[in-house]
């Protein structure tokens, strides 16, 4: 949620934010509530000083008067305040400057792209295929016991996600690689490492809806008898780790590294990648969330870019870096970037990580401020980041795809091999 004022004070401008991000508001209906609200709470405040006045020369009827019409005035306070913020919510973040405007993926913008796609001299297969024949994805089963969009994992190909998700939390809590991640990519933030965090996968709808991302449409699932919803990723139960806090500036950066289960509806996407593990209901993500002083947000959003890129590098997948522009980026996104990871079966690019600084559009709706204790002017919300550190089921994708040889085996990355007993080689 954005400041109001600056909401009431802005609105010609904010309509031009809800039209370029394609988001359904009614900023002339914000204007009207926000005026009425502002009125009637300053006739309350001037009849309670009525009232005081009142007792305080025994006019025991005035003040009855008084009490009475307060009475009616407080109710449509009340009223008011439930139209109020339930417009208030609905209003979109801002943007950067830097967004381009477009309606949908087709017009984001790839502003880097790093390494070359291997050239294969044998017929390749995609890794449904490949993971069938080296029976380490089952498809059939997970079907019949779960439906379409589902997938056990199996044999080394767990061994290689939990080796990937060993050596992001060893990247990710290492202070010089945390160093070298920052010199690298010129920037002045914190090297403080990241907290490891296993969080809960089932959130409740009320703080889902705090975090902005409740979306039951198209992606959230819900458990209506008990007013909860499953996280779509694992940043949706980690960002309300503060909610209702004042954190003090020194403890900030506050950064952690979550692992959970994602659980995402996909409505809408029919017959969309309908084959393989591209789009699951079901996945595993390394997802990272940081809170920060508003001054140092948006470096702390090009240090979380940096991170994933540090990481694809070292994983030696080709990849691209994409600028979301405001359609495609989400209602509380001030700058949203893809990477995209090139997978041969398909000869393109396909998102594996997305990075969102949303200011403080989140920590508004969250109650989660800073203060710092020996200024006690500089005060406010946090500002928030979320980013994906490892997408894990389309990572494994690339790497199947990227590493088969042409006896239908997988190379296992030289940066993993390590974390399997120094194995290198998926096979039969």
């Amino acid at each position: 949620m954005l400041d109001p004022k600056y909401i009431y004070e802005n609105a010609e401008y904010m309509r031009k934010i809800c039209v370029d991000k394609f988001v359904d508001c009614d900023i002339d209906a914000f204007v009207k509530v926000y005026e009425e609200l502002k009125n009637n709470q300053k006739e309350l405040d001037d009849l309670n000083q009525q009232k005081k006045q009142a007792a305080a020369a025994k006019n025991h009827e005035l003040g009855k008067q008084l009490k009475e019409k307060g009475v009616s005035i407080e109710q449509r306070v009340r009223e008011l305040e439930v139209q109020f913020k339930e417009i208030a919510e609905s209003v979109p973040n801002l943007y950067s400057p830097d967004t381009p405007y477009g309606r949908d993926d087709n017009e984001n913008v790839v502003i880097k792209k790093r390494g070359e796609p291997k050239s294969f001299d044998f017929p390749i297969k995609d890794h449904a295929d490949l993971g069938l024949n080296l029976d380490i994805l089952d498809f059939d089963t997970a079907g019949q016991v779960s439906g379409s969009r589902f997938v056990y994992i199996k044999n080394d190909l767990v061994l290689l996600q939990f080796a990937i998700v060993n050596r992001v939390f060893q990247t990710l809590s290492d202070q010089e690689t945390i160093n070298q991640i920052i010199k690298d990519n010129n920037l002045t933030v914190s090297n403080k490492p990241f907290s490891a965090i296993v969080p809960p996968v089932l959130m409740k709808k009320e703080v889902m809806k705090k975090m902005g991302r409740y979306n039951p449409n198209d992606q959230t699932y819900e458990l209506t008898h008990d007013d909860m919803v499953l996280v779509a990723s694992a940043e949706h139960s980690i960002g309300p780790m503060h909610m209702d806090q004042i954190i003090e500036t020194d403890l900030l950066p506050i950064r952690y590294l979550g692992y959970s289960s994602a659980f995402r509806r996909e409505a809408g996407t029919y017959g969309k990648d309908t084959k393989g593990m591209i789009r699951q209901h079901q996945f595993d993500k390394l997802e990272m969330e940081t809170f920060t002083t508003p001054d140092q947000g948006m470096e702390e959003h090009l240090f979380m870019v940096g991170v994933q890129e540090y990481l694809l590098q070292k994983l030696n997948l080709p990849y691209e870096v994409m600028l979301c522009c405001t359609g495609d980026m989400g209602a509380v996104d001030y700058r949203h970037v893809d990477m995209n990871t090139w997978i041969p079966s398909q000869g393109k690019y396909r998102e594996t990580h997305s990075a969102d600084y949303v200011t403080d559009y989140q920590a508004r709706r969250l109650g989660t401020k800073f203060k710092d204790k020996f200024d006690a002017g500089r005060k406010g919300f946090i500002h928030m980041n979320d980013a994906t550190a490892i997408a894990l089921g389309r990572t494994m994708v690339a790497i199947m795809e990227n590493y088969q040889q042409a006896d239908g085996t997988i190379l296992i990355p030289e940066v993993l091999q390590s974390y399997m007993g120094n194995k290198k080689v998926i096979g039969k």
